[in-house]
């Protein structure tokens, strides 16, 4: 299946945004950050803590802050001018980028491969990932444990053909796998440790050995270009919330909890698992993610071969 530009652009289902008409000027003109963040993760923290907006003021921008359910429609978002900078993970942005968004990777987070896995019910008579032939297993469409469960099916000498895929938001997905409409579930934190802790779900294999699973910092080309000081204060604002949630777990837990639903000791199982140090990306880096990128052009997932090289921002300005 091939991912055209109107396929992702259909990803955003529902999400409001602003058309890209004259962005590039009025990047130059306004003096705003628009992030784009999802309920879990770093930049959650950071809104909470209002940092960035004491950061940013003292060098006269402002914040605005843009929830969305998934990497896909955040990426979307920035596709089409609604948003100026986000996280998502590995595969989204390939997605992205194959679409033609106008984004740029602006840092990364370490790898953290235990932060997603294929979970099976904890009675299931599946025990390995070759037992999944045949089966369906649920995902999320164009997330990073899109390919995860790739990597995890070509170790276990199965080919991506081998099993059904039922794309399927964290929700559903979970829903699904409960009533046990599907066999597997590829999913990642919080997600993950809320379905190990509350149901017992089962872990068949996480990334460790054949994904890194890298968290993303991205910017659309335009504003990173116009605002790279205002881009360099966000990183910068990143790295001290790192720093106090590595060291202060379990503070962080408790303030995510209310904003993602999730009792705290589930976070702090999904905290641990996470990975902290944000950083420029490296040749190590754009050569792992253009592993993903050429697997999925391969396979038909995306429509045309990708550069990452091209859309890692080399600063400046």
């Amino acid at each position: 299946m091939r991912i055209t530009r109107r396929g992702f652009t259909g990803l955003l289902a529902g999400t409001a945004v602003l058309p890209l008409v004259g962005a590039k000027a009025a990047f130059a003109d306004e003096k705003v950050v628009r992030i784009g963040f999802q309920k879990y993760g770093t930049l959650v923290l950071l809104k909470g803590k209002g940092l960035l907006e004491k950061k940013l003021a003292a060098i006269g921008y402002t914040v605005q802050w843009t929830e969305f359910p998934a990497g896909p429609q955040l990426l979307e978002g920035l596709n089409v001018g609604a948003v100026d900078f986000g996280s998502t993970g590995e595969t989204p942005p390939i997605f992205a980028q194959a679409a033609g968004a106008p984004l740029v990777y602006v840092a990364h987070e370490p790898p953290a491969p235990r932060g997603e896995a294929i979970l099976v019910p904890k009675d299931s008579p599946i025990k390995t990932v070759a037992d999944l032939k045949g089966k369906t297993v649920a995902l999320n469409k164009g997330s990073n444990v899109h390919y995860l469960l790739v990597k995890a099916l070509e170790e276990a000498g199965l080919a991506y053909t081998d099993i059904k895929v039922s794309f399927l938001p964290p929700a559903d997905g979970r829903a699904a796998f409960e009533r046990g409409a599907v066999d597997a579930w590829v999913i990642w934190d919080p997600f993950q440790a809320a379905a190990e802790v509350a149901i017992e779900a089962r872990e068949l294999r996480n990334g460790e050995g054949i994904v890194p699973n890298h968290q993303f910092y991205l910017g659309a080309r335009p504003f990173v270009e116009a605002h790279s000081k205002a881009v360099d204060v966000v990183i910068e604002a990143i790295a001290e919330i790192d720093e106090w949630t590595k060291a202060n777990t379990a503070a962080a837990a408790a303030e995510l909890s209310p904003s993602v639903g999730i009792p705290e000791p589930v976070l702090v199982r999904a905290l641990d698992r996470q990975s902290y140090g944000v950083k420029t990306l490296d040749a190590a880096v754009v050569t792992q993610q253009q592993a993903i990128a050429d697997t999925f052009f391969s396979l038909g997932l995306i429509p045309k071969k990708l550069t990452i090289a091209d859309a890692v921002w080399k600063g400046g300005a």
